[in-house]
């Protein structure tokens, strides 16, 4: 494989890939969180109006304590967070990589195997990425 072909559809797919699960976690994760903390902040605000408030009340909050505790346990099983840090950590070190590459600085400086020493560290880090990934599905199992 040529260098911009590896450039272009190796190493800018895989920027792009860790870059959108790390957004789409990042966005999960404060969403759930959002909605436990607005849902949490309901049910004693509304507990407050039991006496004198309509009788489904009481179901209005077991409903919210229902979804506080869904959406709670939904974000610790999936591990939002750590998947969101996880993805942007690779992707900001792939990124790293593709510009010290580019500028020729780090390990790429005076070296006459640029593109051979480019292509070892980021299929390291890939592969790297890919073996935490099988370790961490493990242990969810």
């Amino acid at each position: 494989m040529k260098e911009e072909q590896y450039l272009n559809e190796r190493l800018e797919n895989q920027l792009k890939w860790y870059s959108n699960k790390s957004a789409n976690n990042k966005m999960l994760h404060l969403w759930t969180q959002a909605l436990v903390i607005i849902f949490s902040a309901l049910i004693p605000f509304l507990a407050g109006f039991m006496e004198t408030g309509p009788v489904y009340l009481n179901y209005i909050i077991g409903v919210l304590g229902m979804l506080v505790a869904i959406l709670a346990g939904v974000s610790a099983m999936m591990k939002f967070q750590e998947k969101w840090v996880k993805y942007r950590t690779a992707s900001e070190t792939l990124k790293h990589e593709k510009f010290m590459y580019i500028t020729r600085t780090g390990h790429y400086k005076g070296k006459g195997e640029h593109f051979n020493i480019l292509v070892t560290r980021v299929e390291n880090l890939i592969s790297k990425e890919n073996s935490l990934w099988s370790e961490y599905m493990s242990e969810e199992g």
